[in-house]
């Protein structure tokens, strides 16, 4: 079991400190924000935030105390004291409302290292298709824990934190388990919408975008299909995501590419087309200008950190 959680966490042993400061500069970048391996874990005093920022992390949360709404993906999600949270940051994503003095455990997990992590895929494709994944109860434990981790990865020795993140993965499986046992499917907060004519077109928008990424749709036929015109379908975006529909089509495309990259032996080229892209030459320009690397050494590398599959 040690040596699993540690082959998922490879890269990440030998990393700064000042995660904070690191993870404030990767907020206030525009665009898509490249890991490059790097996993964070922070604490501060939870705040609104002035727009919707995102970044290549699986992100795992726990506020310590009061309640805390995200607007993720078009919707309003609640986060409540004690419960942890689970999903993928690359998902613009925003704090619109939260308690006063609210203290929040943020933990930013490198994409690439949760996609070896031995879980269900279909629990891990319903993360990376937007859910937003919560603990259905409250966990003692987890409130002693995550502060805990924060502070021995800041001072820790080096077999301290590698003591940390085998913690970090066996608790991201238990979420990822005990969700399935309950509902027999990835269970995630119940979502209250926004009323706004904007969310309302975004949560359209997506939803197409999560069922026909795999076609050759481009923004007008989206917009077509949705009812809208292509301009109000950007501004719909640009207003609630921050980013433009093409931009949200293209990391989704992405997101799953890297799934299929890590999760099947289907050629490179095949994916490709699997995933929208139209061509290999606009794949792979693609995938290397996001991630620095080439689809197919992409999959080398996780074919030689990626345990057997569980379940």
């Amino acid at each position: 079991m040690t040596l699993l959680i540690e082959n998922f966490f490879l890269k990440s042993h030998y990393l700064f400190r000042d995660s904070s400061a690191k993870m404030k500069h990767l907020q206030e970048r525009q665009g898509w924000a490249v890991s490059r391996g790097e996993f964070l874990i922070e604490r501060h005093t939870a705040d609104t935030m002035a727009t919707a920022h995102w970044h290549d992390h699986i992100e795992l949360n726990l506020l310590l105390d009061g309640q805390m709404t995200y607007l993720f993906n078009g919707r309003q999600e609640q986060v409540q004291a004690g419960r942890l949270v689970l999903f993928w940051a690359a998902i613009p994503h925003q704090t619109i409302a939260v308690s006063a003095n609210a203290p929040l455990v943020c933990i930013y997990i490198p994409l690439v290292d949760f996609l070896t992590l031995p879980i269900d895929k279909d629990a891990r494709q319903a993360i990376m298709q937007g859910g937003f994944l919560a603990e259905g109860h409250w966990v003692a434990g987890d409130a002693e824990a995550l502060p805990r981790w924060e502070t021995e990865w800041r001072l820790g020795s080096t077999a301290r934190q590698r003591l940390i993140l085998d913690e970090i993965g066996i608790r991201i499986r238990r979420l990822i388990l005990d969700n399935l046992e309950v509902e027999k499917s990835p269970a995630y907060a119940p979502a209250s919408t926004l009323t706004s004519h904007a969310v309302r077109h975004v949560e359209l928008l997506t939803d197409l975008i999560n069922s026909r990424y795999s076609d050759p749709v481009n923004v007008p036929d989206l917009a077509k299909l949705a009812g809208i015109h292509a301009s109000t379908a950007n501004k719909a975006f640009g207003d609630v995501l921050g980013i433009s529909v093409n931009e949200y089509l293209t990391r989704y495309r992405l997101a799953r590419a890297m799934q299929r990259l890590t999760d099947t032996e289907d050629p490179v080229l095949q994916i490709a087309f699997d995933c929208g892209f139209g061509s290999s030459s606009r794949f792979y320009d693609l995938f290397k200008d996001r991630t620095g690397t080439t689809p197919r050494h992409f999959r080398e590398s996780m074919i030689i950190r990626t345990p057997p599959a569980l379940g």
